[in-house]
């Protein structure tokens, strides 16, 4: 459906992106990630026509756009600021693309009317301004918006940061129902690694202007690529010397000379440990209850180990307690060293 080829971009002698390369499907969920200036938003704005690489190629449906004006990309746009007018009504706001295409009145009038409600937008709300809406409902006139057109392939530039977290989560779960009813390419830019987790299909992880892996959430979750990625999704817990010397004499499979590092929830407090398990001694230095599970920060061999535990209301473990922390070898993720550092 989309192919970036090689694209290199620059600013003047700065490469903001290094040969990237991506395969998009037709009807997928795709989400750049990556911290603030690694090249995402940059990407995207190559495929939308609003950069131009100085190689590479952006080709869509086997049509090499890469020079194609914006306007006829048939790619819709969500930003950021969501870039809606805030004077005009809901109704004109989503019309606007069609007008520009010179689309007839009442065509324009069904099809807004159409969206409208696709997106949970009342006839009331078409006639109030913009400015007259809330966060939430200002996103569902930009998604609408986006998508009145027709477009073959919508782009979305953190549509979600500048909303509250309660209301980010639950247009998010929105997001994803609209995506999946209308099937539409999207292609989805975010620094949250939660929502990138959640909303993808595959996501690809920048990393100052390359990609360090394309996945699926749980492949770039449990089976990170690269040390970037490893720390960069969700928390982990890096093992220190003296938990890797300890594992080595009890005869695991673990190479002392690489960076090793195993998530939270695959550590275990005080359960029988199985074949191929090893419990260590520890100490409960502090907890943070969350309800549904508990977070522990357990001293063992010299560093703290941070743990999460389901919640099951019986066994919660008291500061100063000691404790088995179990770990199962075949759960860690192991990295070489870069060519400047020493392992620990």
């Amino acid at each position: 459906m989309i192919k970036l080829n090689d694209i290199v971009v620059k600013f003047g002698e700065f490469t903001a992106l290094h040969d990237i390369n991506v395969h998009v499907k037709e009807g997928e969920f795709f989400t750049f990630l990556g911290p603030s200036g690694c090249g995402k938003t940059t990407t995207l704005r190559t495929i939308t026509g609003f950069i131009e690489p100085v190689s590479g190629t952006v080709v869509v449906k086997d049509r090499d756009i890469t020079h194609v004006p914006i306007e006829d990309r048939n790619i819709g746009i969500v930003f950021q600021s969501y870039a809606l007018f805030p004077t005009m009504t809901v109704y004109d706001n989503i019309a606007f693309g069609l007008k520009i295409k010179k689309v007839k009145k009442a065509e324009i009038d069904r099809r807004v009317r159409e969206i409208a409600r696709k997106v949970d937008l009342s006839d009331e709300q078409l006639q109030k301004a913009v400015s007259q809406l809330s966060g939430g409902q200002q996103q569902r006139v930009a998604i609408a918006r986006a998508l009145v057109t027709g477009p073959a392939i919508i782009c979305m530039d953190e549509p979600l940061s500048n909303l509250d977290a309660k209301l980010r989560v639950q247009l998010r779960n929105e997001l994803k129902e609209m995506q999946k009813e209308f099937g539409i390419t999207t292609i989805y830019v975010t620094h949250d690694q939660e929502e990138a987790l959640t909303l993808s299909d595959r996501i690809a992880v920048f990393n100052k202007g390359y990609i360090e892996q394309i996945g699926t959430p749980n492949e770039v979750y449990n089976f990170s690529k690269t040390e970037f990625v490893c720390n960069f999704i969700g928390d982990i817990n890096r093992l220190g010397e003296g938990v890797v010397s300890a594992m080595i004499e009890a005869g695991a499979d673990v190479d002392a000379g690489k960076h090793n590092y195993i998530r939270l929830e695959r550590l275990h407090v005080n359960i029988p440990p199985a074949e191929g398990q090893l419990a260590l001694d520890g100490i409960v230095e502090s907890r943070e209850y969350y309800g549904l599970y508990i977070k522990y920060y357990i001293s063992v061999l010299g560093q703290t180990l941070k743990v999460i535990e389901k919640n099951d209301g019986v066994r919660i473990y008291e500061e100063g307690q000691a404790v088995k922390v179990v770990i199962d070898p075949r759960d860690i993720m192991a990295y070489e060293p870069g060519p400047d550092e020493v392992a620990q």
